[in-house]
């Protein structure tokens, strides 16, 4: 061995040591994250119902959580700018119109009429309702030939329907106008997931961090949302007397700040998908919804008393097993794709993808599958 020559010597149980640690910190840091998602995505559905309950406003309250999040995602874009030096990307009109404007009208109505059913439907019944929009966004995906028929998305999308069915069977709470709200909300979901996939795979767009993606879909959500907000609450939201014929500056006061106390929730909710994601996987959120949705129907039972039929509860497990079926089918399809491509392990911004209810963004463009996500606001 000549002179200067080294040899570095690996204790085994050091080793293992080292390697328990690793997996420690990284469980750790998945459970976090987990919780982190959890807290903002359950918070942000109690919180908006009991919001609607003194202030009968969802379209005009969504539309300043829109605002909101355009202002915010603006100034953080700015600080990411400044912060490494490199611009953000910005499309142009024409861009912008060809390619955000369909998918960010899809969007202010999904969220638009999704909070607006909080007026007439339970919080259960929400979630659950919520919960088919998997079967719409597999129809659009098959539609516009992101997905492959296969039997298995036949069995997934009967089981939904079917668990759907019994949930809201002779249900105690059941109110059809905000069941046709939400499920409508539901379909338009499905569209506005897939078309967003469509969005972000697209490089030449350049929309793989998700500030970017609340940064451009925002103003043309706030444009859709704004005739049917001033058709539905124009002159009735211009006479309350909590904002614009108030008596007391302190009610004023509270009712702004419990709006954007609700801007701030669902604006975080976006990063805190983005952040588990960027840090595990799309399947870790998949199975982290599942689990989500029924911590919400447990929160929602023990808080405001709601109770279910033996029917209701086997249609709810029925619903759930069909979701979780469609997690697993995934996770065993993605197993024999290809390895990612050298671009999507380059680029660890791609937006794998910041999903409310929807699709995760596989990365490339050469890929016809997509990660369902179940998550959901």
């Amino acid at each position: 061995m000549g002179k200067g020559t080294r040899t570095t010597v690996t204790r085994p149980g050091v080793s293992r040591h080292s390697s328990l640690r690793e997996v420690l910190v990284e469980c750790a840091k998945t459970f976090g994250l987990v919780l982190f998602y959890y807290c903002f995505s359950i918070s942000i559905t109690f919180y908006n119902k009991a919001v609607l309950k003194g202030f009968h406003y969802p379209l005009s309250m969504t539309m300043c959580h829109f605002a909101t999040n355009f202002v915010t995602a603006g100034v953080v874009r700015k600080v990411m700018q400044v912060y490494t030096g490199e611009k953000r990307v910005t499309l142009s009109w024409k861009q912008y119109i060809h390619r955000v404007g369909l998918t960010g009208l899809a969007s202010s109505m999904d969220i638009g009429l999704s909070n607006w059913s909080f007026l007439y439907i339970t919080v259960s019944l929400y979630t659950m309702s919520k919960s088919t929009c998997i079967i719409f966004i597999l129809g659009f995906a098959i539609l516009f030939k992101l997905e492959k028929p296969r039997c298995s998305l036949v069995i997934v999308i009967l089981l939904i329907a079917a668990g759907l069915f019994m949930f809201t069977y002779k249900s105690t709470h059941f109110n059809l106008e905000g069941f046709i709200l939400v499920m409508t909300a539901s379909v338009l979901g499905g569209l506005r997931w897939t078309l967003t996939q469509i969005l972000t795979q697209k490089q030449e767009i350049g929309l793989h961090n998700p500030i970017d993606v609340i940064y451009h879909l925002t103003p043309v959500m706030m444009v859709g949302l704004f005739p049917l907000m001033v058709y539905n609450e124009g002159l009735p939201i211009s006479l309350e007397e909590q904002l614009f014929r108030y008596h007391s500056l302190h009610i004023v006061m509270l009712t702004v700040g419990k709006i954007m106390l609700g801007a701030t929730l669902a604006f975080m909710l976006g990063m805190s998908e983005f952040l588990l994601l960027h840090h595990t996987s799309s399947l870790t959120l998949s199975v982290s919804g599942i689990f989500k949705e029924i911590w919400t129907l447990l929160i929602d039972h023990f808080l405001n008393g709601t109770e279910m039929a033996p029917v209701n509860i086997i249609g709810c497990i029925i619903c759930i097993a069909g979701i979780t079926l469609h997690v697993v089918l995934k996770a065993t399809h993605s197993k024999e794709n290809t390895k990612p491509s050298e671009e999507t392990r380059q680029n660890p911004n791609s937006l794998e993808m910041l999903i409310i209810n929807g699709d995760a963004n596989p990365g490339s463009d050469e890929e016809e599958e997509e990660e369902v996500i179940y998550a959901h606001r």
